[in-house]
């Protein structure tokens, strides 16, 4: 038996360590900006303490608003502080679409700020977005069922977007002023285009926005892109996640209350939860988002 034990554990500890070897992404604690394929692409990595590649971490996208970049998206959210706390690995990559000032995601059919549909030669932010999956997953860095996005403004809109599209990637989404189920029905902009959206599976959704947002407001209006409430939107998600209660609508805290769909397809809900006086920025109690994210896996 000594001799058994003799051999196991530095063979334990060998395998430990190459798995820890194999995802080599930046210390713990910190942020690194790291390559992703032949993309010509870097984006950052927030390493969370602690964290020493011994078995896969969740993963959570952090996706900026229009004209912004990650590393400003990363230092003005401060989710790197909960990354650390909780363990999961960060990332907040740049838009594919450069402007004059930071960068756009590209959602077909919808107008970036500078006016600009996307086009054929416009990078494909939810193909790399899945490359990020793919690099990481192969280092064995990542929990391929632990995969979520939150975003801002902009990056809410992406956000919703890969609920519709990669609704196979991810097991929850957290949209943040940002909140669609599809671009606007052309005869009815008050209404999404239900063939816009289309997941494959429920997808659990959870949203946060300030109702006294100008710029995407929760009643709806705004720019082209907007048009419909956010109410619209949750109701959409309700449907496509087959949900079959009422909604409930309560006080989570102080100046927040949440509109909540249950009793949802294969575990799914849809969560909106807003703060009163808030304005178009980031509304969000990071605890309380990881908490909600968390409790979904693909």
């Amino acid at each position: 038996m000594r001799r058994l034990l003799a051999f196991l554990i530095p063979l334990l500890a060998w395998t430990s360590a190459a798995h820890a070897a194999g995802c080599e992404i930046g210390a713990p604690g910190s942020a690194t900006r790291i390559a992703i394929g032949d993309t010509g692409r870097p984006l950052l990595a927030h390493v969370p303490k602690g964290f020493d590649g011994s078995r896969p971490a969740p993963l959570v996208f952090l996706l900026h608003g229009s004209g912004g970049t990650g590393a400003q998206m990363l230092a003005d959210s401060r989710l790197a502080e909960t990354a650390d706390r909780h363990g999961f690995i960060l990332v907040a990559p740049d838009a594919g679409i450069a402007l004059d000032k930071g960068f756009a995601w590209n959602i077909p059919g919808v107008p970036t700020i500078a006016g600009k549909i996307p086009g054929p030669d416009d990078a494909d932010d939810v193909a790399y977005i899945g490359g990020i999956i793919d690099t990481l997953a192969a280092k064995g860095c990542i929990d391929r069922a632990r995969v979520y996005a939150t975003g801002l403004s902009g990056g809410g809109r992406m956000t919703s977007w890969l609920g519709c599209v990669a609704a196979d990637r991810f097991a929850a989404i957290a949209p943040v002023v940002g909140l669609r189920a599809g671009n606007p029905l052309a005869s009815d902009p008050s209404r999404p285009d239900p063939a816009t959206c289309r997941p494959d599976r429920p997808m659990p959704v959870i949203a946060f926005a300030g109702d006294k947002d100008g710029t995407n407001p929760i009643a709806g209006g705004g720019a082209g892109y907007w048009q419909y409430s956010m109410h619209a939107a949750e109701q959409r998600w309700a449907a496509l996640n087959r949900c079959t209660a009422a909604p409930v609508t309560r006080w989570v805290s102080e100046g927040v209350y949440e509109e909540r769909y249950a009793d949802c397809a294969d575990g799914a809900e849809v969560i909106g939860r807003i703060s009163v006086g808030g304005g178009h920025s980031w509304v969000v109690d990071n605890e309380a988002l990881w908490a909600l994210l968390s409790r979904h896996r693909r």
